[in-house]
């Protein structure tokens, strides 16, 4: 493995036994960068922690201390760990996160410009509306439509106060190219909860369904994303989100233009991790690894 690898994995929902297996790899392997793209926490109502505080009790009771721990057995061979939260995540616990970048265990990178060594990445968890009730990183795509059978941002729940106007008026579209900032992105990362849209990162298993005699899209990435990643030619994009897209295509990777992006989603118990040179971004694997 190259010593500009990173290690990439998403939408670990809180299974202890994932991450005891991505700290066990870091450490065998000692990768430079460790990339989580969102949904780190466990569901509001998983019984394993205390309902109505899930995210703080795992991050405090576990994912933390088991990352100090890491840390203190490496030394100065810790990697740089780039984390962002996801649709699932209750931003509540984004100060928690955001406390843990002070004392040097991570990079919070929403809605962020980092730099990781020596490459810029751009971070972003929102994704588009979904006919879930959580809305804390929800956001209108390109404009205010929402698709049949979801739940706009103005009208689900919220862990945090956001103004009523920028719930009601933001965009993903508009966020992203605040983030840029007319940056030349073509040597950057991308890391955004959301896959593009209809890509094979994007497929849901919605086949033949409908709301109210609507037929449901069954690609749900983000329109937003796609033209972003279409006008900006990024190096590499890091995706989410989407569960069963790769069994569905059988396929992680896709291409938007001549951008490679590539999906850690994965809906089986196995923890997916990708390992990826940002140099050589097409050279990239995935292994499902077995956990206990």
């Amino acid at each position: 493995m190259s010593n500009r690898t990173w290690i990439f994995a998403s939408d670990l929902h809180g299974r202890v036994a994932r991450y005891v297996a991505l700290v066990a790899i870091v450490e065998a392997e000692r990768p430079t960068t460790v990339v989580l793209g969102g949904d780190l926490l466990p569901h509001g109502l998983d019984r394993r922690w205390a309902v109505g505080r899930s995210g703080g009790e795992f991050l405090d009771g576990f994912l933390l201390p088991e990352l100090r721990k890491a840390r203190q057995r490496l030394g100065s061979s810790w990697p740089t760990w780039v984390v962002i939260l996801g649709n699932d995540d209750e931003r509540i616990y984004e100060s928690t996160v955001v406390a843990a970048q002070t004392e040097g265990l991570w990079t919070y990178a929403h809605n962020r410009v980092v730099e990781v060594g020596g490459r810029t990445v751009l971070g972003y968890a929102c994704v588009p509306p979904t006919p879930f009730q959580l809305k804390d990183w929800e956001r209108y795509d390109v404009s205010r439509y929402v698709d049949p059978g979801c739940v706009s941002p103005e009208e689900g729940r919220l862990t945090v106060d956001v103004a009523p106007d920028d719930l009601r008026y933001g965009t993903i579209a508009k966020d992203l190219e605040s983030l840029a900032g007319g940056r030349d992105l073509s040597d950057a990362v991308v890391l955004a909860h959301a896959p593009p849209y209809r890509t094979a990162l994007d497929r849901a298993g919605l086949d033949g369904q409908q709301v109210d005699g609507a037929p449901l899209d069954v690609h749900v990435g983000s329109i937003a994303l796609r033209r972003f990643l279409e006008d900006h030619q990024p190096r590499l994009g890091l995706h989410g989100h989407v569960h069963e897209s790769a069994r569905l295509t059988g396929r992680w990777r896709d291409r938007v233009g001549d951008t490679p992006v590539l999906t850690a989603a994965h809906d089986g118990a196995e923890l997916a991790l990708i390992r990826v040179d940002p140099a050589e971004p097409d050279a990239a694997m995935r292994e499902l690894i077995k956990v206990e």
